[in-house]
């Protein structure tokens, strides 16, 4: 039969690489034999061929069986790539470029080796020390970083806190796995330079912190012990920390906050009538608007407070005692003080205007400096005060030195 095929034309077959579909061939001519075939492929193809695949995949046996002008695929001894593998490869391979595009680094910090993405390291803080690490300039690094043998780039810090350093640039989260402490990503999110990090952790580390003595109770706190507190028992606060607490509007009637310390603390609007402020520190504090109906507040320090438009008198004839207090700079502009006692407070520079001081005790106070512009200070008892300074502009009625002690 080949005799025959061979004395009506000249043969001819086209020899491919095996997986190289459509790309450098060889044209075959006169060949009669197997071996001949294989030979002048490989010379021409420049390979090793050892096996040689039709297009379906067959390996040839005989050159008789073959078609003139069939495609033939030499191999080196790997299998037959099929069209649908070359397919698959191609799709690696653009998968592979597309990852080369992102530009993935490998890092080797303190020994541990972490993989990423530039844009990870420097989309998210670009001024950081690791957007730094691989910033370029003209085409060049200009950070130049030491690698392994490997290529990672080291860095001779704890791999154990830059690995929630890492996952919070990925994510924008800051999760931080149990004993992992997190003064230490702190200390090592100050050494990158990722300040969104840096303040989210001081945060985070100062709402962590135990509660020790010194540690001001909360709003909260004190709710729930007023709601846990029968209404015929006196809440005992004595010697509290309530320091730059925000009580405002809440009902604190009858609480004993003897010797507490409410420095600075947002009394604005609350209820604080009954209370016993004996010896208490005040000094800063917003008491705007609070009721003080009976307060007391012997040798209390009020300094600098603020206690506009407050509310001394009570209707039932309970007085409110001041007595022995510390109240320079206090501003009580407006405030109905009717009847308060007073006896040797100190209000120097204090802010008196518009004050409602009928029948109020100021004898033996330091009242220097003090603006008294607009009071009414009708039956007032001011025996043995002092007033150098004081202001008595648009008074509602005349004072008398000679008043005496109600």
């Amino acid at each position: 039969m080949l005799n025959n095929m061979a004395s009506d034309s000249v043969n001819h077959f086209v020899a491919y690489i095996n997986g190289d579909f459509g790309g450098h061939c060889a044209k075959l001519q006169n060949v009669t034999s197997l071996t001949d075939l294989m030979k002048e492929a490989c010379e021409k193809l420049d390979v090793e061929g050892k096996i040689m695949y039709t297009g379906d995949g067959v390996p040839v046996q005989c050159i008789a069986d073959l078609d003139f002008g069939e495609a033939l695929y030499v191999s080196c001894g790997e299998p037959f790539v099929s069209t649908d593998t070359c397919t698959a490869s191609e799709d690696q391979s653009s998968v592979t470029d597309e990852m080369r595009g992102q530009k993935w680094i490998r890092l080797n910090v303190g020994g541990k080796q972490f993989l990423t993405t530039l844009s990870t390291l420097t989309a998210k803080e670009p001024d950081s020390m690791l957007a730094r690490m691989f910033a370029h300039d003209n085409g060049s690094s200009v950070w130049q970083s030491a690698v392994d043998d490997q290529g990672a780039y080291l860095i001779d810090r704890s791999p154990t806190y830059f690995e929630p350093i890492l996952n919070y640039l990925r994510s924008g989260e800051l999760v931080i796995d149990k004993g992992v402490n997190p003064l230490g990503v702190l200390v090592e999110a100050k050494f990158y330079g990722i300040m969104s990090l840096v303040d989210r952790l001081e945060t985070k580390i100062k709402e962590d912190e135990p509660a020790s003595e010194s540690t001001p109770l909360t709003r909260t706190c004190l709710i729930k012990k007023l709601m846990s507190t029968p209404p015929e028992w006196e809440l005992r606060c004595q010697g509290v920390n309530l320091e730059g607490t925000n009580l405002s509007k809440l009902d604190l009637r009858h609480v004993n906050f003897k010797y507490a310390v409410l420095r600075k603390a947002n009394l604005t609007s609350a209820n604080l009538s009954y209370c016993n402020f004996e010896r208490a520190d005040l000094s800063m504090a917003r008491l705007d608007g609070a009721n003080l109906l009976g307060v007391k507040m012997l040798c209390a320090n009020l300094e600098k407070a603020s206690m506009h438009g407050c509310n001394f008198e009570d209707p039932a004839g309970t007085r409110a005692n001041m007595e022995g207090a510390n109240m320079k700079h206090v501003d009580l502009d407006g405030s109905h003080m009717a009847g308060v006692n007073l006896r040797v407070a100190t209000l120097k520079n204090a802010n008196l205007q518009n004050c409602d001081l009928r029948g109020a005790v100021l004898a033996g106070a330091d009242l220097e400096n003090c603006d008294l512009s607009g009071c009414d200070l009708q039956e007032a008892n001011l025996r043995g005060a002092n007033l150098k300074g004081a202001a008595f502009e648009l008074m509602l009625n005349p004072v008398h030195m000679s008043q005496t002690v109600r």
